[in-house]
């Protein structure tokens, strides 16, 4: 089975990268600029078509939340334009598309978590057009598996542990906002549930499995909770740590408004497909040991 990702760099890409190297049977190519650039749709479906995949992963995205505010026509244009012109590839190859979304595809009021059948109402220009996406993909390919995950890290690219640990070595203190909740989902657990579920996909070739899903990581926790667990995981490992001083999001402004709460239900994912991510600390607790080690490094690309 050969897997086409979207994007070199961003996290679920280099996770399935490496994921790819160790799975049997499996070829996961990554392909992105110039070849494609979701900015100019003339480019993707011929640098799709010439991956030749089996199974199509749209994981490239515009994910400058803030910078997004002031530019909303370009994350538009990579994330509704784009995003619907890679399913459209997918489509013309007859394979199918995994897309990866977004909890800012809702507004953050409802009081537990959010399932697939919840109204959305995004609160920012890149929720808006990660929905606009989801739309496009569902639109042009009814093979999709829109999978919606949140707060995702990992030991490539830039991500909130990250940020920790280097503030870490640093400060004594660091500022964290308490008042906004959510899943931290490993994309290391990602790229395991993407290359479970296509290979379901592919074995079968019905349409059952398609449609919307949530993907995130097992329990719930706000931000500063999730910066404790790192740095405290840090320290019993010999690595920086710092404490964590609660703050409100109102103490810490930001140009796009973030969901008080994006915790999702993961229940429609485990009961298709027969996976579940585990526990957020203990796949954070992974994350911070290799970060510490220096494994950091993902497989080169084909």
């Amino acid at each position: 089975m050969r897997l086409v990702v979207t994007g070199r760099d961003g996290q679920v890409a280099a996770s399935l990268l490496e994921a790819g190297q160790a799975a049997a049977g499996v070829e996961v190519i990554a392909i992105g600029r110039p070849q494609l650039d979701l900015s100019r749709p003339d480019t993707v479906i011929e640098a799709i078509a010439a991956a030749k995949p089996d199974i199509v992963v749209s994981a490239a995205a515009y994910t400058a939340v803030d910078q997004a505010e002031d530019e909303p026509d370009l994350a538009f244009a990579v994330n509704a334009v784009g995003a619907g012109k890679v399913a459209q590839a997918a489509a013309c190859l007859g394979v199918p598309v995994i897309h990866l979304s977004t909890d800012y595809v809702f507004d953050g009021t409802k009081a537990g978590a959010y399932e697939e059948t919840d109204e959305t109402a995004p609160r920012n220009a890149y929720g808006v057009s990660k929905l606009a996406g989801e739309q496009a993909v569902a639109a042009a390919n009814p093979r999709h598996l829109i999978l919606r995950t949140a707060w995702a890290y990992s030991p490539f690219s830039r991500n909130f542990v990250k940020t920790m640990l280097k503030l870490a070595n640093d400060r004594d203190e660091i500022a964290v906002v308490a008042d906004q909740w959510g899943n931290p989902t490993s994309a290391i657990d990602i790229a395991d549930a993407i290359l479970h579920a296509a290979t379901m996909l592919h074995e079968n070739k019905g349409s059952a499995a398609f449609g919307i899903y949530h993907l995130a990581g097992t329990g719930e926790t706000n931000w500063s909770g999730f910066a404790r667990h790192i740095l405290d995981t840090s320290r019993v490992f010999g690595g920086p740590w710092a404490r964590v001083r609660d703050i409100a999001t109102m103490d810490y402004p930001t140009k796009a408004r973030r969901p008080a709460n994006s915790r999702l239900s993961t229940a429609k994912f485990t009961a298709t497909y027969g996976w579940t991510a585990p526990e957020w600390q203990q796949s954070a607790k992974e994350i911070v040991s290799r970060l510490l080690d220096g494994q950091t490094g993902h497989a080169s690309n084909v």
